[in-house]
């Protein structure tokens, strides 16, 4: 009677699961470490600034307004899709969170019309881009203009004060931008949980592994069942409430309607912490933990710049490197790994 060996794989040594862990979180770990070193760079170099508890508590304000759309729009560009149009969907957003309340009274009412518009311009940006078969880059660019001109003509190009729904529900408004503990923002917790929402959404539910079968190769995500079109058109709505709840954070932030809303160089924002948390403009790969390191190294920027004595006209400069830089990078990391 013949006895059989089994054979057993010798255990992993701790230094191979380093490196294992390492090149499996190469792109999380290595963005933590750039936040770490910038971080400890304005510490040294402005003291006073970066000990102090007051900016962080102002970083907590402002990074949620593009981190937001930012999160979820991390889905779209894995998916080999982008969306310009966002700054322009928080605007015409809150043109109907103000024309509902005026006409109703209602905080309540306004705040899922508002959510509803941001819906509907999402959809619109999908339909355009999925079934007519327009570019989403082209696509987007157009219906920026058009949603941005909507929200101009609207309003008169004329803004108007959110106090009276503010004050019309003052536990709604606490919810949305309240403190917690006088101190922590809630539109930073707001940021939070979204994050982890999407996180859940990307890394632990089918649609998250769609996702990425889609940005991988579209035509396989077509042979394996998934309906593409549905799934591409359902980022493109998800990318749409995002900046709409957004765009009402940030006008109940300051209680006042400003008919420039996400225009300027915020597109900026959200795409270069995108960029820089690892997730490149090609798609198919990206994480949501590197694309929330990576909007706190962007509203690092700005007041380190000022901070450490530059003129603030280095912004730019700085957003602007950063986009190229890492583009540039995962385009180039990207070649190496398909050899």
């Amino acid at each position: 009677m013949a006895t059989g060996i089994v054979e057993t794989k010798p255990p992993r040594t701790q230094r191979q699961q380093v490196n294992g862990f390492l090149r499996r979180n190469g792109l999380q770990v290595g963005i933590i470490g750039i936040l770490v070193l910038i971080w400890l760079f304005l510490i040294v170099a402005a003291p006073k600034a970066f000990l102090s508890k007051e900016i962080y508590g102002a970083l907590m304000s402002t990074i949620p307004y593009y981190g937001i759309i930012a999160l979820t729009m991390t889905l779209l560009i894995i998916a080999q899709e982008i969306d310009l149009s966002f700054g322009s969907i928080m605007a015409i957003s809150v043109v109907g969170y103000l024309e509902v309340f005026n006409a109703t009274g209602s905080p309540v009412l306004a705040l899922i019309a508002c959510l509803l518009v941001g819906l509907l311009c999402g959809l619109l940006n999908g339909f355009i881009v999925v079934r007519i078969g327009i570019p989403s880059l082209i696509a987007t660019i157009g219906t920026q203009f058009f949603f941005a001109g909507v929200a101009l003509v609207i309003t008169n190009a004329k803004g108007g004060s959110l106090l009276p729904a503010q004050n019309a529900a003052p536990v709604m408004n606490s919810l949305l931008v309240g403190k917690l503990f006088d101190f922590i923002p809630a539109q930073f917790l707001w940021m939070v949980l979204i994050g982890i929402a999407v996180w859940i959404l990307l890394n632990r539910h089918r649609f998250g592994a769609h996702i990425y079968l889609i940005g991988d190769n579209n035509n396989s995500a077509r042979l394996m069942g998934i309906n593409v079109s549905q799934r591409r058109v359902m980022l493109f709505a998800l990318v749409g409430v995002a900046a709409a709840f957004a765009g009402i954070l940030d006008a109940l932030g300051v209680s006042y309607f400003y008919p420039t809303l996400g225009g300027g160089g915020f597109l900026l924002l959200p795409l270069a912490a995108i960029f820089l948390g690892g997730t490149p403009v090609l798609g198919g790969v990206g994480t949501v933990l590197g694309t929330f390191i990576g909007c706190f190294i962007i509203g690092l920027i700005e007041p380190g710049t000022v901070a450490v004595g530059l003129t603030g006209f280095y912004t730019q400069l700085i957003y602007g490197l950063i986009i190229v830089v890492s583009v540039g990078m995962h385009t180039v990391m990207r070649r190496r790994t398909r050899r």
